[in-house]
Order: C-alpha cells, then structure tokens, then sequence
C-alpha cells in the first residue's frame, strides 16, 4: 500500500519550529494514540532541534536534551508519554532488546527515533518518516507517511 509524503522547506529554526508545532498539534489532536516517528538526517541536520519543539508543543516545559548517551529520554506529560531516543552511540541493535525496547512502544505513547537505522530490527514501524537533508540556505524536510496512522497525521498537519 502506498501511503502519501511531502516535503517543507526550513529557513530559519524558527521554520523548524512551526513545523514541529504543527505535527504536534496533529498528533495530539489524535490522542490517546501510539505514534512512531522516525529522524533521519546527518549529524547537525536538525533532528534534535525538531525533537526539542515537538516535545515542547506537547507541553514540556523544561529543556529537552539529546539523549545521545543515554539512548532514551523519556517525557511524562499530562496527556501522553513522550520517548525520545537517540541511537547514534548505540553499538549493536541487540542492546536495544536488552534494555526493554519493546516496552517504550504502544500504550498511547510517542517515540521519536533518531538514528533509527542503528535499530535494526528491534524498533517498532514507523507511522511517519522525516528525513531531513542540509541545503545551503535551510534545511529540507521530507515526510513519509508509513501507515494509515501516519497518513492521517500528514493530513492534519497544516504545515505541509
């Protein structure tokens, strides 16, 4: 089945900051939902920086961190639960399965995955894939839609 994408151009952060404002506001619409979203992108392409605004618009009110070190920082708010991991570091997909992967995924919670290929098989599918690529005046964001859950958050989300 095939599912829709599109793609948005960043200027600026604050660019980054609506578009992560506005898939915020689609998935919350949805809750209590599961949503899986994986980042893709070089290093200081801007996955963090997403991260940090989507996480914020949901109603975080502290400092988001990269869980670079850590592999997963996890985000209790009121109305849902936010997993955000970073797999950059993570040196066999195996560890995944030995720190209880598969329990930060279901149960109406959100994960943002970076480095999501360094998970191998031990990640739940995505509902939606950025991909985001470094341009010399911005950064572009493709977003893929992987299932009919993704499909209708990329319907919702205004921005694109």
């Amino acid at each position: 089945m095939s599912y829709p994408h599109t793609s948005f151009f960043a200027n600026e952060v604050d660019d980054t900051a609506q578009l992560a404002k506005d898939l915020a506001q689609a998935v919350s619409s949805q809750l209590p939902t599961d949503a899986v979203i994986y980042l893709n992108g070089d290093l200081g392409a801007g996955k963090t920086t997403f991260s940090r605004y989507f996480i914020q618009s949901l109603g975080h009110s502290g400092s988001v961190k990269s869980p670079t070190y850590t592999l997963v920082e996890p985000y209790e708010l009121d109305d849902v639960n936010i997993y955000h991991f970073d797999l950059y570091r993570l040196a066999d997909p195996e560890e995944l399965e030995f720190m209880g992967i598969r329990d930060y995924f279901g149960s109406g919670a959100i994960a943002l995955v970076e480095w999501s290929e360094k998970g191998g098989e031990y990640l739940a599918s995505p509902d939606l894939v950025i991909s985001i690529n470094i341009m010399p005046s911005g950064r572009q964001f493709t977003l893929e839609a992987k299932s009919a859950h993704g499909a209708k958050l990329l319907q919702q989300c205004k921005r694109v």
